[in-house]
């Protein structure tokens, strides 16, 4: 990976980049950023010693029987159809008997699906993700289930891969965010924790890789995670399994109000300033055109004071927390994601669905749902302008939209909910691929 003059990959997300580039950083910035360091690898260094001797202690793992895995998860998640999007699939599944969840946010119905809540007395005492987290370990060791598994690396892998082995569980680690959630120790993730220590460290690195390995299953949501893990050594089982969705009932045609759509939580991974200064641009040369972002989060007045800033008050609508997205995408003509990391989200699965092209970085596994030139833009550049080049593509030529939009809705065809099942029908074989195993032993 190439670097900078000072140490900072190029391809950092450019939050992080100005941070630490900043000329107004405090004199004590380095020292508390070597004290992160220090702090960060002694956790690691701790953790991974107990996931070695949970690997010596460690019960017989338990056999699945006729009726299928009993799963227990556990997971931070920021709105329902991303629960509900990956949770149904995996309880539709015929190797799932069911499909338990700790959280502390609400998890809508779906059936095969029980949430479990910590008591609001621990919530309160100790924060939300302690609580969480130590809820699951109870009920894991409790109920002692076929498989434990939690989305994101940091830090609901970290425990799933270490109670997974002291309770005699499979564990299952649901790599959301792509590479960027164990690449040079997770600080260019958005765990508050680990990103204090601001550049790489290559043993903070090691130690979350080796918990990564630990995992008998790394489900990811695209191929370059797979790639990455496996440039480093890893050797487990992974399996590709994107959320399904299912496809909205369908709809009369309406003439679309927005033309271009960007759906995310209003956080600094997702770069939505980038949107804003590149619909200035496009507006400079198309005046009609309008945006459009979804979404709520920290962010949010502050990127409306810049939508202002910029005279963009008629032309860009906040539309905030949307439970139904779908009536939004169909109003809208071009998809955007200017992130500065992703998984494969599911924002732009939607849009897929419904046949909007998507304009979108390239970054994590978005390429697995665009292809660059056919079915949108993947935009290496990441500047306002670059975005605004792409988008201005759409602007007035509806024979490049319609055949952008046809080849948007046969992308999106293939993470439909029945194929996606299917997907965990052959991910959650684990007996058959320790059969496979023992026969290549032998």
């Amino acid at each position: 990976m190439s670097m900078d003059t000072v140490g900072i990959p190029v391809s950092a997300p450019e939050t992080v980049r100005t941070a630490v580039e900043s000329g107004s950083r405090p004199w004590y910035a380095g020292l508390r950023r070597w004290l992160a360091r220090r702090q960060v690898r002694t956790f690691m260094a701790v953790y991974v010693g107990l996931l070695r001797a949970a690997a010596i202690l460690a019960p017989r793992k338990r056999a699945p029987g006729p009726e299928g895995l009993d799963i227990l998860l556990t997971g931070t998640f920021h709105s329902d159809n991303w629960i509900r999007w990956h949770l149904k699939p995996l309880a539709d599944s015929v190797r799932c008997r069911r499909v338990r969840i700790v959280a502390t946010n609400p998890v809508p119905d779906v059936a095969n699906v029980e949430a479990i809540y910590p008591p609001r007395w621990m919530v309160r005492t100790m924060g939300a993700v302690p609580a969480r987290l130590l809820t699951f370990m109870w009920v894991a060791a409790r109920s002692r289930p076929h498989v434990v598994g939690g989305f994101h690396l940091l830090i609901n892998g970290l425990v799933t891969a270490l109670i997974g082995r002291l309770v005699g569980a499979r564990t299952m680690y649901f790599c959301v965010g792509g590479p960027v959630e164990a690449l040079d120790g997770g600080v260019w993730g958005e765990n508050r924790y680990f990103e204090r220590v601001e550049i790489p460290d290559p043993v903070i690195e090691r130690r979350l890789l080796e918990a990564v390995a630990a995992c008998d299953l790394v489900v990811t949501m695209g191929t370059r995670a797979i790639r990455f893990f496996q440039s480093r050594g890893i050797d487990t089982t992974f399996r590709v399994v994107p959320g399904g969705i299912i496809p909205p009932p369908p709809a009369p045609p309406v003439a679309p109000d927005f033309d271009f759509v960007l759906v995310a939580r209003l956080v600094p991974i997702k770069r939505i300033d980038l949107f804003i200064r590149a619909l200035r641009v496009v507006a400079d040369r198309h005046p009609s055109v309008r945006g459009l972002i979804v979404g709520d989060g920290p962010l949010r007045g502050e990127l409306e004071q810049l939508s202002a800033e910029l005279g963009l008050t008629s032309v860009l609508t906040f539309a905030g927390q949307q439970k139904d997205v779908w009536p939004w995408l169909r109003r809208s003509r071009v998809f955007v994601l200017t992130s500065d990391s992703e998984g494969l989200a599911l924002s732009l699965m939607e849009a897929s669905l419904v046949g909007l092209p998507a304009v979108v970085s390239r970054v994590g596994d978005l390429p697995d749902l665009v292809e660059d030139g056919v079915s949108g833009y993947l935009v290496e550049g990441r500047t306002p302008e670059a975005f605004a080049e792409r988008l201005m593509e759409f602007v007035g030529n509806d024979e490049r939209y319609a055949q952008f939009s046809r080849a948007a809705a046969a992308a999106g065809a293939r993470i439909e909910m029945s194929r996606t099942v299917e997907r965990w029908n052959e991910a959650l074989d684990f007996e058959a691929r320790a059969a496979e195993s023992r026969s290549a032993s032998a």
